[in-house]
Formats: C-alpha cells, structure tokens, sequence
C-alpha cells in the first residue's frame, strides 16, 4: 500500500483544498491528512474558525481522507513519516522548496494551487460584504 500525508490547517474547507485532497489522494493508497493543533495554530499566530475537533471531524467526512492526524510542531514531519510508513509527501506549491529536505524519507510533491480560492481570500471578501 502506497501512503501519502499532506498537511495544513484546513479551516473553513473550500474547492482549493478538496483539489488538493483529491490530487494527493491520486499519488497513493492512503491519504494521511496533519492539521494544524490549536495550540499549534496559537503558535503560529494563526487563528482558526473552526476548533481542531470540528475540523477534523470535518476531514474524516471527505471520501479522499482515509485519516486525519494532528500537526504540533513544525518539526514532527519527520517522525510523522516514518511513525506513518509515509511513501508520499505532498504540499502546495506556495511551500515550494521548503520541504525538499524530506526527500530523504519519501517522494516530496508541490501541486499547483487552485486559481482564485483561498481561506485569505474567502475571510477578507466576506470581511468586505459584512
């Protein structure tokens, strides 16, 4: 069985990230999907809408997710890949570079993001119409 993990905080779901779940699910078997903690998110200075619960409740719904792990520390990968038996790492290609350093452990993928879809861009036009 081939594995793939991507990671993200995946709040407020949209076409971007289903595209993105969809096209990481074609590299493998098995879709392993990180989101970001709370905590973690705090961390970050990030601040989600919806809590680590929902949104992995959320991810457990979509038929490309086969399981839905959280995402600490910007270091885990690693330990993710091998706990994992990860045979696939892959990310948008906004992160592009950033994680060439687990070719190491696994084959790493940048997709292409959707055009004209964010969670930014979804907060700040609603932010406009409210």
């Amino acid at each position: 069985m081939k594995k793939v993990i991507t990671y993200g905080t995946f709040d407020i779901l949209h076409t971007g990230h289903i595209n993105l779940l969809r096209r990481a699910k074609e590299y493998g078997d098995y879709l392993v999907v990180a989101i970001s903690s709370d905590a973690f998110n705090a961390l970050k200075g990030k601040k989600a809408y919806y809590s680590f619960e929902q949104r992995k409740a959320i991810l457990e719904a979509v038929r490309y997710v086969d399981e839905v792990i959280a995402e600490d520390t910007w270091e885990q990968k690693v330990d993710d890949i091998q706990k994992h038996h990860i045979d696939v790492f892959v990310m948008g290609d906004d992160w592009k570079g950033k994680f060439d350093y687990l070719k190491a452990y696994c084959d790493v993928i940048y997709l292409p993001r959707t055009i004209g879809i964010s969670t930014t861009k979804i907060k700040t036009d609603l932010n406009k119409n409210g």
